[in-house]
């Protein structure tokens, strides 16, 4: 077994899908946060320039990068806890 097979092997077996994973996101924070501050998702993907794809995906709880964490952190003038939360699947 060459080393890129091995290296392969190792990836395949120590790497999980996020479906795999003991944790789930929720952004019900930011939701929470939109409606107090009047705003729409739809507004909030416009003014923190964002794609509205993103703003689907977190809809559906599902990750995305860091970078749009940040920039809604930004626009909002809040911190990450505003936004996202992490907690044990059920």
């Amino acid at each position: 077994m060459t080393n890129k097979t091995a290296s392969k092997s190792t990836e395949k077996s120590t790497s999980k899908s996020v479906s795999d994973s003991f944790r789930t996101i929720s952004y019900d924070p930011l939701w929470k946060k939109l409606v107090d501050a009047k705003l729409n998702k739809s507004e909030l993907a416009e003014k923190a320039g964002i794609g509205r794809g993103t703003i689907t995906r977190m809809g559906k709880n599902e990750p995305v990068g860091l970078d749009v964490i940040l920039k809604i952190c930004n626009y909002l003038n809040c911190g990450i806890e505003d936004v996202v939360e992490i907690f044990p699947k059920q």
